[in-house]
């Protein structure tokens, strides 16, 4: 229990470190883009004394080296600040967007996991079959195709061609959930896509692996059912690869719904960062980056966590 407790430990301080330099790249990388949010705000025809003012009022002429420290400061204390583009609290506005992502990914993970944990299975148990192959070669189509083609194909045909569900995805505090349901399912069944044919691929590969051993030959031997082999034998010393495939795949929902968000104006964290980096609205785009980078650290601090409690060989190198 100590080891697991001094590997929890080391994972969380490299967590912090790993956001500590994201933050700094983020807050850089905003830094050199071309353009000044003061000028962006008062207009073209403003003049330089009133650009000057808005500067002073918003810190922007304080060197960036101090804005960043000070913003770092406040967000020890749970204080991201306010939004240089309309003032209003950072908190109160990721609150909502970041809620609307995180439907977005329940709803595309509760359909993807099940299902690609199913059919690796499957295609582990049939290997080398025709549904085997034929899903080898569907799930690598899936994993090329770009998301934004996958997003365009899907308006094309069933919002433009068919109409069935919204080209864009609008939502507020007044939508229903079924409601909601029905205007995120073009961005869910994107995500799903290219979710469930990284993770079917990883499972089959990782059961493959295991029905190499000779615990496995052994059941074979016995005259064992193959279904019975997986599900009993193959299955329960698969978690730990398995787990760390869905953290990973759950931190892709969260972190990679940027492109989906954007191509179906979806109001989500995503559409807020990438709104705010064209704003040069720094303490917005800094916290946007810090959760999603969090939100990356804590789900795979999480597989870390499962990995070694199904497989406690792990905490051992040799």
């Amino acid at each position: 229990m100590n080891k697991i407790l001094l590997m929890v430990l080391q994972r969380f301080g490299l967590g912090l470190l790993t956001l500590f330099v994201v933050s700094m790249i983020i807050f850089l990388g905003v830094e050199f883009l071309p353009g000044d949010i003061a000028e962006a705000l008062l207009g073209q025809g403003a003049s330089p004394e009133s650009v000057a003012a808005l500067r002073h009022k918003l810190g922007l002429d304080v060197p960036a080296h101090t804005r960043y420290i000070d913003w770092w400061l406040n967000v020890l204390q749970g204080d991201f600040g306010t939004s240089l583009a309309n003032g209003r609290d950072i908190a109160e506005l990721i609150k909502i967007r970041l809620a609307n992502t995180l439907f977005l990914a329940v709803v595309a993970a509760s359909v993807s996991v099940p299902l690609a944990i199913i059919f690796g299975i499957l295609a582990a148990l049939y290997r080398n079959s025709l549904y085997d192959r034929s899903v080898n070669v569907i799930t690598l189509g899936a994993v090329s195709a770009p998301e934004f083609l996958v997003a365009y194909i899907l308006i094309l045909y069933f919002s433009v061609t068919l109409g069935w569900f919204p080209s864009l995805s609008n939502v507020d505090a007044n939508t229903t959930f079924f409601e909601r349901l029905h205007r995120v399912a073009l961005p869910a069944v994107t995500l799903t896509g290219v979710i469930l044919a990284y993770m079917m691929r990883m499972v089959r590969a990782s059961i493959i692996n295991l029905l190499a051993s000779a615990y496995i030959e052994m059941a074979h031997l016995k005259g064992m059912p193959k279904l019975r082999v997986i599900v009993k034998h193959a299955l329960p010393n698969a978690w730990a690869p398995i787990s760390n495939i869905i953290a990973i795949s759950l931190a892709y929902l969260v972190v990679g719904v940027v492109v989906v968000e954007v191509v179906f104006i979806y109001p989500g964290l995503g559409q807020l960062m990438v709104d705010s980096v064209s704003n040069r609205d720094i303490p917005v785009v800094q916290a946007c980056s810090m959760i999603f980078a969090g939100t990356y650290i804590l789900l795979n601090l999480t597989a870390d966590i499962v990995s070694i409690c199904t497989n406690p060989r792990l905490l051992h190198p040799k």
